[in-house]
């Protein structure tokens, strides 16, 4: 543990963001102590300690707190502070030097080792948080973040409760609350039992499912977007949309993570957490406010009208692929199966694509079309939303054929942003009507940077507002939509399993789904 005194961060006095002011004008806010376990990772020095260091220098947080690391690796203090600081200057978006209260933020920062099976380095733990919160004053407000592998999570949470760091009465004792990293689970069956861990110690409402694709602006903005627009919330529904497409493409084969993307695949790793909440976003009801659990309710009552996967006619829904060896950027890469770690025989899909239909008034008929993968020929993921062509009659006349649907684009990276597709007449004498794009970018329209999405999501936590965190029932309807995908392709080796060349943008197989319908993938 080490016997250092780690002074607590307090008294930031870079102003407090306009936008998370309460009616008396101070931040929402409080003091805490936030608790990484798994601290030694990726996680922790690439997003989680920059964006609270970000969240620091931009005034939207300015409460004192203190961060303080578990894991297993032997460090003490001074050491934990040295390669957090490093991982400011590599990974934060504004820079440590320039900031005047870069000593203080290093020196809030502080080291535990402990095994997350131990319950003694717990109870060393709760000893030395309690020290801190005796130092800083105030009610003993705790986040815990397990950014850790998903088999720790039901120990860390069976040894808080031993150690006595959770309590059951928030409003005398200050606030626990739980930030869980996905997946959360691997099936619906081991969903519900993570979620019978979690429930033991914590409620619902102290737990946060994170997923950081809903800390981007672009999805941030969906609902902005859609409800606070009059030209377009009019058109949101089958009489004007034709159909939708969700794309999230990835050039990266899997990297360092060939263990655990072997084991889960592209339909658990990116189609149950990140594609299913942008498409709940784009097609659920408008909610009586945006108190959180109005928008969650509408999340659930969308998720419930997706109509169930036709297991007898599966192959006409659902595509899966497997990259082969090919070109990427000009460079040359191996096939998946060829890849280090993985088995010359894996039948892990590292793509997926999938026809989707929503059983309600708004959106009966109207197909929303899902494709994800890895070493495709782009980095994007985007949101199209494809319009119905208008009646073209009169156009026959001047001899156009066919006119292209109006799209709207909403781009989440990697440069978020929208973009209107519309037609308009080419100059000159002849009548064509070609279409052009209307583009807006957050980098450039706002001259200010947007925040890291971790960044939006843990002052979230902090402040207690759960709006862009899955609820229990949501997780469990999302498995529940997937999971019969999944048995099927485990105990049916022979569905067929189609090849794609790395480069590409999938297999023929994914166009043949929207072609049986008269349409095709846009070209991004």
């Amino acid at each position: 543990m080490g016997n250092e005194k780690v002074e607590s961060l307090s008294g930031w006095q870079t102003g407090v963001n306009p936008f998370r002011r309460n009616q008396t004008g101070h931040a929402d806010a409080e003091p805490c102590s936030i608790i990484i376990f798994g601290a030694s990772g990726d996680l922790t020095r690439r997003k989680l300690v920059p964006a609270l260091f970000n969240l620091t220098v931009d005034g939207s947080l300015t409460v004192p707190f203190d961060i303080i690391g578990f894991a297993r690796r032997d460090k003490n203090h001074s050491e934990f502070r040295d390669d957090m600081q490093k991982a400011l200057d590599e990974f934060s978006r504004t820079n440590p030097v320039r900031f005047s209260g870069l000593e203080k933020f290093l020196m809030s920062i502080s080291y535990c080792r402990g095994n997350f099976d131990n319950p003694e380095d717990f109870k060393a733990l709760a000893g030395y948080i309690r020290e801190l919160e005796t130092q800083r004053g105030g009610p003993p407000n705790r986040l815990y973040y397990l950014a850790t592998p998903p088999d720790a999570f039901p120990e860390i949470i069976r040894n808080l409760k031993k150690s006595g760091l959770t309590v059951d009465n928030p409003v005398t004792e200050g606030w626990q609350r739980i930030v869980i990293e996905k997946p959360y689970g691997n099936d619906l069956k081991s969903a519900w039992m993570l979620t019978g861990a979690v429930h033991s110690v914590f409620k619902e409402n102290q737990v946060y499912r994170i997923d950081h694709y809903l800390g981007k602006e672009t999805v941030q903005n969906i609902l902005a977007f859609r409800l606070g627009n009059g030209i377009f919330e009019p058109l949101w529904n089958r009489r004007y949309i034709d159909h939708v497409q969700i794309t999230v493409a990835e050039t990266l084969g899997v990297e360092g993570r060939a263990g655990y993307f072997d084991a889960s695949g592209i339909a658990r790793d990116m189609l149950q957490s990140h594609i299913l909440q942008l498409f709940s976003l784009i097609a659920m009801e408008p909610p009586v406010s945006f108190d959180p659990e109005y928008i969650r309710d509408e999340k659930v009552k969308l998720l419930r009208s997706v109509r169930p996967i036709d297991m007898d006619n599966m192959q006409r829904q659902v595509v899966r692929g497997q990259y082969q060896n090919g070109s990427v950027g000009g460079k040359s890469v191996l096939g998946y199966r060829e890849e280090p770690s993985i088995s010359e025989n894996s039948r892990t899909e590292t793509y997926l694509a999938m026809r989707l239909e929503i059983d309600n008034w708004r959106w009966s008929e109207v197909p929303f079309y899902i494709r994800t993968g890895k070493r495709l020929a782009r980095k994007i993921t985007e949101v199209d939303i494809v319009f119905k062509a208008p009646p073209h009659r009169i156009f026959k006349q001047v001899g156009i054929e066919r006119l292209q649907p109006n799209v709207l684009g909403l781009r989440i990276q990697p440069e978020e942003g929208m973009s209107l597709c519309i037609g308009s007449k080419r100059p000159g004498q002849s009548y064509e009507i070609n279409p052009v794009s209307m583009e807006f970018n957050y980098s450039t329209s706002f001259g200010i940077p947007s925040p890291e999405a971790y960044e939006r999501l843990l002052l979230d936590t902090i402040l207690g507002d759960s709006t862009l965190f899955a609820r229990e029932d949501e997780v469990e309807l999302s498995w529940g939509l997937l999971d019969p995908v999944l048995k099927a392709w485990e105990n049916d080796p022979s569905i067929h399993l189609a090849n794609y060349e790395a480069g590409s943008w999938g297999p023929h197989e994914a166009d043949i789904l929207l072609s049986r319908d008269g349409r095709s993938w846009r070209d991004l």
